[in-house]
């Protein structure tokens, strides 16, 4: 990717409702570590976020997932809200220790029958089951193995993903490899905020790289695996990065971030090589002889979309050697997640924040979408994630009204519509997510579902927002003014 300053917007259109193109996907997503619980169950055994989360001091209030929303045992109850949602796609993450507990060897049916279970119900009520196959719960032996510094983890990753695609194939049709490696190198390995908690920057460049041929060697396992309709893709979390001022340094920096966000995938994934800044940027820290020739090349295996996550824009500026890199929005570590980018400062975005404190930016999803068209023309795009926390509770009444998220949504699906107006091949939006849940290291802090969870007993209770997007995901159209507005 290049690095790119924003673009102006078409100007809406003069019309009630902007209607997305026939046969766009509506769904809406969640992961297994901070869903599923029935942690120590069927044979299911620890992976990093559950030895992370049982470490005392890192995830706020010494939450961990050990039961979050039960949908373990509640999954039924769960599809059934995403009928009622009226979605025609759940994207799910599937939960390497619970189908193959040690990260090698045969599968274990218990779990690999859960997901046939939910897949199974999903179809019934008509909704497409999309699996990914990694959201960050490697298998706590693998990890004490090396984990994703080490080379041996792609294969070991491979092999998993021949035991998910052989179990479930016959009935999923749409696979993802990974989600958001540069959280499973950068956050994990680099700032520790994320398990397994580790803090060297040459370790989590070393895990980006194997991430990028665990990558390529799963899409060649499910292809093997898989029928020949099937699609298979990945996820990142594309930063839509932007310089605070169009100076030459202020320009550097974003490029320096854009190169360690987004090209260390974007580079070997889609061109099948890594880019020359990158390399130069991070020479005084290792000389990449852990890349083999031919692992690049191996890693670019053909996408049928590209998945993106996307909440906020990236504000950067060239900083002293003291700049601190606790306000990037991931965070708070001594460490840096940016190797190669000491010199860079993180400025926070003017506007309105979540409960993240993230900014409430939909011209970053506009420009975003643009940038990846201009520079992958011919691959198409899926919004894998896109939502909001804030502070919703229960009112009174018994509802939850969340007009704040109603906004939100309204301004970034606009986004997205513009985008599809424009020419970008815009496929479907997932919203983030189907239930709040386990928020990483925040811990039960932060509320980004459209169904509110009451942890206590597990009660359900569907949002205001949830019923504004139902009516968007029946309708396939979404009213040119917020409704919230006024």
């Amino acid at each position: 990717m290049t690095t790119a300053t924003r673009q102006a917007e078409p100007e809406p259109a003069a019309s009630a409702a902007r209607v997305f193109p026939t046969g766009f996907t509506w769904g809406t997503a969640t992961a297994a570590y901070q869903i599923e619980g029935a942690a120590t169950l069927d044979g299911r055994t620890p992976s990093i976020w559950d030895t992370y989360s049982h470490t005392p001091g890192k995830v706020r209030n010494g939450d961990t997932g050990d039961v979050a929303c039960d949908h373990y045992h509640r999954w039924r109850e769960d599809v059934a809200l995403m009928a009622d949602l009226g979605v025609g796609a759940y994207r799910f993450s599937l939960s390497w220790p619970r189908i193959q507990p040690t990260g090698r060897g045969p599968a274990v049916q218990k779990g690999l029958d859960f997901y046939r279970r939910l897949v199974d119900e999903l179809l019934e009520k008509g909704i497409q089951p999309v699996a990914t196959l990694y959201h960050w719960d490697l298998p706590q032996e693998l990890e004490d193995a090396g984990g994703w510094p080490e080379r041996r983890t792609a294969d070991r990753f491979a092999e998993y993903a021949t035991l998910a695609a052989d179990a479930l194939g016959d009935r999923v049709q749409t696979w993802t490899t990974l989600n958001e490696p540069w959280c499973s190198a950068f956050l994990g390995y680099g700032s520790g905020v994320h398990a397994p908690g580790r803090t060297d920057q040459v370790a989590a460049l070393r895990a980006a790289h194997h991430l990028n041929l665990a990558h390529g060697k799963a899409v060649q396992a499910l292809r093997a695996a898989l029928p020949s309709d099937a699609r298979t893709s990945i996820t990142l979390n594309v930063h839509h990065v932007r310089p605070l001022t169009d100076s030459a340094a202020d320009r550097d920096a974003a490029r320096r971030i854009d190169a360690v966000a987004n090209r260390v995938f974007t580079g070997p994934l889609l061109h099948g090589e890594y880019p020359a800044d990158l390399l130069r940027d991070t020479a005084h820290l290792t000389d990449w002889s852990f890349v083999r020739d031919g692992d690049a090349a191996l890693a670019k295996q053909p996408l049928d979309f590209l998945g993106v996550n996307y909440y906020s824009p990236t504000l950067v500026s060239a900083a002293s050697e003291e700049a601190s890199h606790n306000s990037d929005g991931h965070g708070k570590s001594a460490y840096s997640p940016w190797p190669g980018a000491d010199q860079v400062a993180f400025h926070q975005p003017p506007g309105a924040t979540t409960a993240m404190g993230w900014a409430v930016d939909p011209s970053g999803m506009y420009d975003l979408l643009l940038r990846l068209h201009t520079d992958f023309p011919d691959l198409p795009l899926i919004i894998t994630e896109n939502g909001a926390a804030f502070d919703d509770y229960v009112d009174p009444s018994g509802e939850v009204r969340d007009p704040d998220r109603i906004s939100y949504l309204h301004g970034h699906l606009t986004a997205v519509h513009r985008a599809i107006e424009a020419g970008v091949d815009v496929r479907g939006y997932f919203l983030w997510s189907l239930l709040d849940n386990f928020e990483w290291g925040y811990g039960y802090s932060k509320r980004f579902g459209a169904v509110y969870v009451d942890y206590p007993t597990g009660k359900r209770t569907p949002k205001a927002s949830a019923g504004w997007y139902s009516e968007v995901a029946r309708t396939g159209t979404i009213p040119v003014t917020d409704p919230t507005a006024g």
